[in-house]
């Protein structure tokens, strides 16, 4: 199990870094368009488009990232009805859930990039879309590694708590 929490420390720092460099990014960017559009009436075609696929970046990188720290939306309307040692067990089936329907969404997402590369539509130039379109099954893949770490986390603890009771 440590190894798991070793190994999603590390996703964690390297989305951080890709956060903050994307976001720097889109303000760089998203200033330099109101720079040129204001004092030359000129822009750069392809900006907008740009930003908008890094917004989708950002968006699945947060979400991990939430989904790691359990900041996630949630509902916990279970939790409010159960007591006790119901509570753990209820977060297991929760996660367990969450990370089906993750891998799911990730399945989903590879096959709808895989489609956009098959087509081969463009972005902007010669930009492939599905470049930028891969953060899709990425992101799902990065939630659905983080339920299952808590899955885990909570088999774990939930056997200690059995072992100590015992």
């Amino acid at each position: 199990m440590h190894w798991l929490e070793f190994i999603d420390r590390i996703i964690a720092k390297i989305e951080t870094g890709f956060l903050v460099t994307i976001v720097l990014i889109m303000v760089l960017f998203s200033f330099t368009q109101v720079l040129l559009r204001l004092l030359f009436d000129e822009g750069i075609l392809w900006a907008d488009i740009f930003l908008r696929h890094l917004v989708l970046w950002v968006g699945f990188i947060g979400a991990s990232l939430a989904t790691r720290d359990n900041k996630h939306i949630n509902i916990d309307l279970l939790n409010r009805y159960l007591k006790g040692k119901s509570v753990p067990l209820a977060a297991i089936v929760i996660n367990g859930f969450a990370m089906y329907i993750s891998f799911l969404l990730a399945q989903a997402g590879w096959r709808f990039v895989m489609d956009e590369k098959e087509y081969a539509t463009m972005l902007f130039g010669n930009v492939p879309a599905w470049y930028f379109q891969s953060i899709i099954p990425i992101g799902f893949g990065l939630m659905a590694f983080r339920f299952f770490v808590r899955l885990l986390d909570g088999f774990v603890g939930l056997t200690q708590r059995e072992g100590s009771t015992s």
